[in-house]
């Protein structure tokens, strides 16, 4: 357990050699609308892109990758099976498992493949934004009301902010632990923990969800990170070097009076830059 930011921040530089030294196979079973910028994204941050869905040769790729990411954005039977063959796999080889559970809570058969891999699978971290997060604390019988997710995005009554950031945790942190996983919930304060150790982060830009794919391109970035960490501080690298990248994105928009097309472009440039003394010069981070 990590008791201190300081900590967080002195490992940050080894982590990120690290998670570049590791170029980590990072296979995406991800949503044709993001599929490019994940693949993009995970280039950037250090990581090697593996986009297979097909069921004849997900063995073969969870083999070899060094993590597995799943998105479950834009359903299908035969991607969902292929989801279940690759997280058998991971499971059996020690493949760590990202889930981002797109829009879970919004219908029935999200809120039944995200129960279905959460129970049937074990999940190293579950990165979704905080109305998802909810969702599925509403489902585990953690919370008796959740709101519904306008889509894929946020409900306004579920936005973190300093008034609800502590209620918000203690139900993330009580969530990570009763499935022995990290989440990562993201929002205009995001909430990182592994069920001991809970982070605070207040980073970012308020264009990042303007833009299709923010999300997808963090849980992916996610997989790369902790695939040359570990879960806690791989997960704190990918959305300090996601939301300081929107940061600047942001400050070269408003330079060159721009818009959110060349922001996404700009957040992909300002990922590839991502550094460590950039991270922790930046980062605003605190333990709850």
């Amino acid at each position: 357990m990590i008791n201190n930011e300081e900590d967080l921040l002195n490992n940050i530089e080894n982590n990120i050699k690290s998670i570049r030294e590791k170029n980590a196979l990072t296979h995406c079973i991800t949503n044709s609308v993001t599929i490019n910028d994940c693949a993009n994204a995970v280039l950037a941050i250090g990581g090697s892109p593996f986009m297979a869905e097909d069921a004849e040769e997900l063995e073969e790729v969870v083999t070899i990758a060094d993590v597995l990411v799943i998105n479950i954005g834009k359903l299908s039977k035969t991607q969902i099976e292929s989801m279940k063959i690759s997280a058998k796999k991971a499971n059996e080889t020690n493949t760590p498992i990202i889930l981002d559970p797109v829009g879970v809570g919004v219908t029935n058969l999200r809120n039944k493949t995200t129960m279905d891999l959460i129970e049937n699978y074990e999940i190293t971290v579950i990165r979704g934004n905080i109305s998802e997060i909810k969702a599925i604390a509403k489902l585990m019988g953690i919370l008796d009301e959740s709101n519904t997710a306008k889509g894929v995005d946020v409900n306004a009554d579920d936005i973190i902010t300093e008034d609800n950031l502590k209620d918000n945790g203690e139900i993330i942190k009580e969530l990570a632990s009763k499935l022995n996983t990290t989440i990562l919930a993201s929002g205009p304060i995001d909430i990182l923990t592994d069920g001991k150790t809970t982070i605070a982060i207040d980073n970012g830009d308020d264009m990042m969800p303007l833009i299709t794919g923010s999300g997808c391109m963090l849980s992916s970035i996610v997989g790369s990170c902790i695939g040359g960490s570990n879960p806690l501080e791989g997960s704190l690298v990918a959305i300090l070097a996601m939301n300081i990248a929107g940061e600047k994105a942001r400050a070269k928009v408003d330079e060159k009076n721009e818009g959110t097309g060349s922001f996404r472009t700009y957040l992909i440039d300002y990922l590839y830059k991502t550094n460590a003394k950039s991270l922790v010069n930046e980062a605003n981070i605190k333990i709850l």
